[in-house]
């Protein structure tokens, strides 16, 4: 007699780069001085990133990361949560593992005791509210597959990875062996392609992942573009069609169109009084459409929770809610 799949206690476990996040304002003069280009993301070394730390100026430190912010997300909305994360036994490590497990998130990845330090992204925000980023990924390199604790996975009723772990080859590993758990257990499986580069480096792989280990797609108009080389937003929604169970693809200011065979809901963007930093509107989107998918509501609903989220997050520093927003999703989204 075949065992009994375990009971779905977790609603949504995100594995993805454990980071703690140094957010900063900066002027243009700043990012000329620090060779930075506005508005993108680069990867920097150790030396680099103390560098930059002490050049910016006063900082906000939160634990980070795309999914691990997704997570943060959930959790406060008031889903049940996990996340699956290297860190180093270090200063930075012990600021991620408190911030997260503050939030009742189930963390318990053990940290590296050797090797590179915990991970950093150094994000300068400039008074357009852009922000360009410098990454040390760190000890994030080190997460591999027996990381991935599939009896965990199993409790999930969604597993959700980011993109950029599909950079690292032993990340690339930890992956796959977690779609698969879930898979096994009958759960589903969500993926952010989380930046049009990392599309671009690994674009044939991700295509193959879309099709063939998830179930809920989440893309930015850029990143939906590349990865299927489509000339504009419209030919690469037609594109996707059919390739997952369900797509949730942002389009910044327009709002967002999400798919599931043959619905397709075009979800206007929440009021903005005040762009402040964009960082996380995505991270913040999937949270708010995960958190409506395992509390049950409509796709057009869970849209609109997300484009709340997303909107809530653009209006402050940090990659975070500040507002908690369960109560009016409660009252405001069936």
């Amino acid at each position: 007699m075949a065992n009994s799949p375990a009971p779905a206690d977790i609603d949504v476990l995100g594995i993805g780069n454990a980071i703690v996040d140094v957010l900063s304002h900066a002027d243009e003069r700043f990012l000329a001085r620090s060779d930075l280009a506005k508005g993108s993301m680069q990867l920097i070394d150790a030396t680099r990133a103390d560098q930059l730390y002490r050049a910016a100026g006063p900082a906000m430190e939160a634990s980070g990361g795309s999914a691990a912010n997704t997570i943060a997300g959930l959790a406060i909305l008031g889903a049940r949560a996990g996340f699956i994360g290297k860190v180093s036994n270090d200063q930075f490590g012990g600021i991620f593992r408190h911030d997260i497990k503050s939030l009742g998130i189930h963390f318990d990845t053990l940290p590296a005791t050797e090797g590179a330090p915990t991970a950093r992204c150094l994000v300068f925000v400039t008074p357009d509210g852009q922000r360009t980023m410098a990454t040390f990924l760190g000890a994030c390199l080190e997460l591999t597959e027996f990381d991935i604790d599939e009896a965990l996975v199993a409790r999930a009723k969604i597993t959700y990875l980011e993109g950029y772990l599909w950079d690292p080859p032993h990340a690339k590993l930890a992956f796959l062996k977690a779609a698969e758990a879930a898979h096994r257990a009958g759960r589903m499986v969500a993926l952010s392609l989380s930046d049009a580069f990392c599309v671009d480096r690994h674009r044939a792989e991700f295509q193959q992942l879309v099709e063939n280990h998830v179930d809920i797609l989440f893309a930015n108009e850029q990143e939906i573009c590349s990865l299927w080389e489509a000339d504009n937003f419209d030919a690469a929604l037609q594109k996707t069609r059919g390739k997952t169970r369900i797509a949730a693809l942002t389009r910044s200011a327009k709002g967002s169109v999400v798919l599931s065979g043959k619905e397709l809901h075009v979800i206007d963007p929440a009021p903005v009084m005040r762009l402040v930093d964009t960082t996380g509107a995505g991270d913040q989107y999937a949270a708010g459409f995960l958190y409506g998918l395992v509390t049950g509501r409509s796709l057009a609903s869970c849209g609109r929770i997300a484009s709340l989220a997303a909107a809530e997050v653009i209006q402050h520093l940090g990659a975070r809610p500040e507002v908690p927003l369960a109560e009016q999703v409660l009252s405001d989204f069936v």
